[in-house]
């Protein structure tokens, strides 16, 4: 939270103090912090945002398109805003089932290895709030505001200033160090902290994460139609699925990471060591038809805590039923779908719907 900064008689010296801030994140689970000037010129993201608005590629994702350059301009959020410290930490889970080879069992479900755990929203910004404890035992109260995802933040633009990553053509910010597979979080400070420099791009002439992406969302590098993008399709999205789509999404139920899968620099990303992103409820390793049997008091009680549980019961069977709409034809899950065809839900009952037809189409249900 904002803190009133007092009239103090020393002046800390900066330098040192960044240093020592760098040395406290990583005791906190940061693998990394860089520092950008928050007065910076960011004229030309908020240019592409409005562009990218216009054309409507955000989708129903109407919050970006509230308040306005706040998302650019810090002091706008935050008065007196003059740093932005971003931080990440890597989630990659231990034990985790390989990624393909759930992908390729069109019988399980794929969740995004991000969301196995808890939410990394509550995680990386309580992580943040220590470290803005540990700032304020240094140099007393100081003006600060820490985010994840959360708030108009424009985390990769921000990261990318500050020289924790470059952009990639999927449009995430990657790092040569740990690929793309982490959480960012941001400090919006008065602090005049020395700034870090920002770093190339390293992408090259590499397509692979336009070339994999099941729905063509990545329409050119660095250019993301939301409305096609799985994750979207998935979580943003709150009624039904396009039709068309719905084949290209296969047993994907909670995102999508291919695009990362296959970044070359993810070969880079490093097993997470914090508790709190290792596997829940085996969502590693599942069957679609098992999750389809969850009542709403189990999904409740099960994901309480993670960022599945945000999308809601409904919207978890949605995805579900397209999911089975995708899977191999068999007793078990014919018998799953039509359980729930008369569903107190319009919107699952549509879902379900088209699954059966699809199984209908292949003359095996």
């Amino acid at each position: 939270m904002m803190e009133e900064n007092p009239a103090t008689d020393l002046t800390p010296d900066y330098v040192a103090l960044a240093s020592i801030i760098k040395g406290w994140s990583k005791e906190l689970g940061f693998q990394d912090i860089r520092i950008a000037d928050a007065n910076a010129d960011m004229s030309h993201i908020q240019s592409g945002l409005s562009e990218w608005l216009a054309q409507e590629r955000h989708g129903e994702m109407h919050y970006m398109a509230k308040h306005g350059s706040k998302r650019t301009c810090p002091a706008e959020l935050v008065p007196g805003t003059q740093r932005v410290i971003s931080v990440r930490m890597n989630y990659t889970p231990p034990k985790a089932k390989d990624s393909w080879q759930v992908l390729q069992d069109n019988n399980k479900a794929f969740i995004s290895r991000y969301a196995l755990g808890r939410d990394y929203h509550k995680v990386v910004r309580a992580r943040l709030q220590k470290l803005a404890e540990k700032i304020a035992i240094e140099v007393g109260l100081f003006n600060y505001r820490v985010f994840s995802d959360s708030a108009p933040v424009m985390e990769v633009a921000w990261a990318k200033k500050s020289g924790l990553g470059w952009r990639g053509k999927h449009t995430l910010l990657l790092s040569r160090d740990a690929g793309s597979l982490f959480f960012l979080g941001e400090m919006y400070t008065d602090l005049p902290l020395p700034v870090d420099n920002p770093v190339g791009s390293y992408c090259g002439t590499c397509t692979r994460c336009i070339d994999i992406c099941p729905t063509q969302a990545i329409i050119a590098p660095y250019q993301l139609d939301a409305r096609r993008c799985i994750s979207y399709l998935t979580i943003e999205l709150k009624g039904s699925i396009p039709v068309m789509l719905r084949p290209l999404i296969g047993n994907r139920v909670y995102g999508c990471d291919d695009c990362q899968l296959i970044c070359p620099w993810n070969k880079y990303a490093t097993i997470t060591d914090e508790n709190d992103f290792s596997v829940r409820n085996g969502l590693d390793d599942v069957n679609l038809v098992d999750l389809f049997d969850w009542t709403k008091e189990q999904f409740e009680s099960r994901l309480a805590g993670t960022p599945i549980r945000r999308i809601g019961y409904e919207q978890w069977l949605r995805n579900l039923a397209v999911g089975l709409g995708n899977a191999a034809s068999t007793v078990a899950v014919s018998k799953a779908l039509q359980m729930r065809r008369d569903d107190n839900s319009a919107l699952v009952r549509e879902h379900v719907q088209w699954a059966l037809q699809q199984h209908a189409g292949r003359g095996e249900s």
